[in-house]
């Protein structure tokens, strides 16, 4: 009997939590994780900023879209994926971070990202790619 008194708040409970990990899930458009994965940066460019902040092991700078895109599909060359998984994310209402390990046929990198949310659109503002320490 005491088991179906808390029936409801236990049931209130699991939505709210449930309800709670959506909105989390959602920060991050899909089509990122999916893009790395696949290491298309074609599909990646799609989520980038005109300009972007580009940290990919020696290279360092502030970089067009066109070039941001060149340099991406340099790394998948070298380095082609083999999955991509989210760590972390959080943010706030217009400004969202990720942080995700990308596994490749030459080690595991870490991959973090800040996007920023102007006018419905979600975008990569800067991204950083870091060999992972074995």
């Amino acid at each position: 009997m005491l088991i179906l008194k808390k029936w409801p708040a236990l049931l209130i409970s699991l939505l709210v939590f449930n309800s709670f990990a959506a909105n989390i899930s959602e920060e991050i458009p899909k089509g990122i994780a999916l893009a790395f994965r696949a290491g298309n940066s074609k599909e990646l460019v799609k989520f980038f900023n005109t300009s972007i902040e580009l940290v990919i092991l020696e290279k360092e700078d502030v970089y067009s879209k066109t070039q941001a895109e060149r340099i991406i599909r340099d790394f998948f060359t070298k380095y082609p994926p083999e999955n991509f998984s989210i760590l972390h994310q959080g943010g706030k209402e217009s400004s969202h971070y990720a942080i995700g390990d990308l596994t490749t046929s030459k080690g595991v990198f870490r991959v973090y990202f800040l996007l920023k949310t102007k006018n419905g659109n979600t975008l990569i503002h800067q991204l950083r790619i870091e060999k992972e320490d074995e």
